[in-house]
């Protein structure tokens, strides 16, 4: 690229893009890179999104909040006030709200702090997102719909069948309705880097694969589409580009994984991934008793993010999930004989 006769070249460097001339000569205009405000930082969907912004050359700062770390902000996003202030100091170009009560048992058990968090907070991140003229990203879930008729297009009614799917789905409609311009974001089951196993419901099957000297069932009704943190946060990212340029980039989208599972089937293929014996593990073909209902099979269709070349090739579940679990496995040296 060229201006007024002087060659320029880009250069990142974290948290700054440069406009370097290559006449050698030292001036350099700086160009402030793109800020971005991931809540929920420290969760597995956050870290993994925070992670993608700043090794895509963006200014990446995040929240959270009772496992607040160094170089994070800690922040009670259900404090008015707090989150007015915290966005006033930032004043970001995007907001990736990732900060939710996702477990649907926690929620029907603890359902005030949970509405107050996947709503109210909601709404207030999203008011001040348009007060400050930034992109607002809402973190949804296929739980707003009730599996009885998939796979569900953005525009299909929702129909939740719990108290977690119910304040997501008015998570969503206060995220539209503070912030016309916001983006929501539907994903289903999620799985990554978990900082314990017990950190998603498809890596904690892990428990039950190892321990095969005692049989266990495993749900095998209820169908799952266990999708990679790391993708839904690429996701993230280039919705973010796109939409800083594009307005009519807005409303709902859906990402998900293609392989379809039950729980049984995730146990299976987690078996086979790291060589261990599946036998000990049952097939349930009755619904699991929980306290919070799901559906069957809330597949989504992705198609409208797929058409506006916004979506990723998703990992296949197999090699995603053992680079997940290895550092797990009893014995660490594991990971050199299956990656080398």
């Amino acid at each position: 690229m060229s201006c007024a006769g002087a060659h320029l070249r880009i250069e990142f460097s974290p948290g700054h893009v440069h406009l370097v001339q290559d006449d050698q000569e030292e001036e350099e205009e700086e160009v402030p890179a793109p800020r971005v405000l991931v809540t929920g930082a420290t969760g597995l969907l956050g870290r993994a999104v925070l992670r993608e912004f700043q090794n895509g050359g963006w200014s990446a700062t995040g929240t959270g909040f009772r496992r607040a770390r160094p170089r994070l902000l800690r922040c009670d996003l259900t404090d008015e006030d707090a989150v007015r202030g915290l966005i006033q100091e930032y004043k970001p170009d995007v907001i990736v709200h990732c900060a939710a009560e996702r477990r649907p048992d926690v929620v029907e058990r603890h359902t005030e702090a949970a509405v107050n968090l996947n709503v109210h907070a909601t709404s207030t991140l999203a008011k001040e997102a348009a007060a400050c003229g930034c992109l607002f990203i809402y973190i949804s879930t296929d739980y707003v719909f009730d599996g009885r008729n998939p796979p569900y297009g953005e525009d299909d009614s929702p129909n939740p069948l719990n108290v977690y799917g119910r304040s997501k789905l008015e998570g969503e409609r206060e995220a539209l309705r503070r912030c016309p311009g916001a983006v929501v974001l539907r994903v289903p089951v999620l799985f990554g880097e978990v900082e314990w196993v017990m950190e998603s419901a498809v890596t904690s099957l892990w428990l039950k694969v190892e321990s095969s000297e005692e049989t266990c069932t495993l749900d095998h009704v209820q169908q799952r589409f266990p999708t990679d943190v790391r993708d839904v946060a690429a996701v993230c990212r280039k919705l973010s580009q796109r939409a800083r340029q594009d307005p009519s980039i807005r409303g709902i989208f859906h990402f998900s994984a293609k392989e379809q599972m039950t729980k049984y089937e995730m146990g299976v293929a987690i078996a086979q991934a790291f060589n261990l014996p599946s036998h000990h593990l049952l097939p349930l073909t009755e619904q699991p008793a929980a306290s919070a209902s799901r559906p069957i099979n809330s597949q989504l269709n992705c198609s409208r993010l797929e058409m506006l070349d916004l979506g990723v090739e998703p990992k296949p579940f197999s090699s995603a999930i053992t680079e997940c679990l290895w550092p797990f496995t009893a014995d660490k040296r594991w990971r050199q004989t299956v990656f080398h």
